[in-house]
């Protein structure tokens, strides 16, 4: 398990992405400990987005490599612009009618300012390839999690998940 500086303390509620806490979109734990040694994609994800049609290549990155121990986790959030506004029954029906999504998502959860969930704490520092660190910037901005937990990549929300630089990282992240 990877450890971190610990030295804000109380702040922090995680050594690993597979120990947070989050909810299930349909209520429950999301339960990320369930993907310990598994390559995971996490993703803020919003249905009326320019980008939502990402979707579609979301569920078949997933689908591609589920059985070799990928999964891709999308997490609501309606902090850009208001693009994220139903509730956990419409996002579920939305993204199961609109894309066929079979892949797991979480509660609708702020990724960003003060209210944000401890997942994207741990998550924000990490660089993408432009050299981005800090907020995110809009909805589909995608980390790359290893079997480990450790974040092995971070993508802009621009780059579409089938995208030759996103699927070989997944690749070298499978366990």
């Amino acid at each position: 398990m990877t450890t971190h500086d610990t030295s804000a303390g109380s702040d922090r509620s995680a050594d690993s992405v597979f120990d947070v806490e989050i909810a299930g979109l349909q209520g429950g734990s999301a339960d990320l400990g369930q993907y310990r040694g598994k390559a995971v994609l996490i993703v803020n994800v919003a249905s009326k987005c320019g980008l939502t049609p990402q979707y579609a290549g979301l569920e078949r990155l997933h689908e591609r490599y589920a059985a070799q121990g990928f999964t891709v986790l999308g997490v609501p959030c309606n902090q850009f612009m208001g693009q994220e506004p139903g509730s956990s029954e419409e996002i579920a029906e939305f993204c199961s009618a609109t894309y066929g999504v079979t892949f797991p998502l979480t509660e609708k959860a702020e990724v960003n300012g003060d209210g944000r969930h401890p997942l994207y704490k741990l998550l924000v520092d990490t660089a993408d390839a432009e050299g981005h660190t800090g907020d995110i910037r809009w909805n589909f901005e995608k980390f790359l999690i290893g079997p480990d937990g450790d974040v092995v990549a971070r993508f802009s929300p621009q780059t579409e998940p089938e995208s030759a630089e996103l699927v070989a990282a997944v690749e070298k992240a499978l366990p």
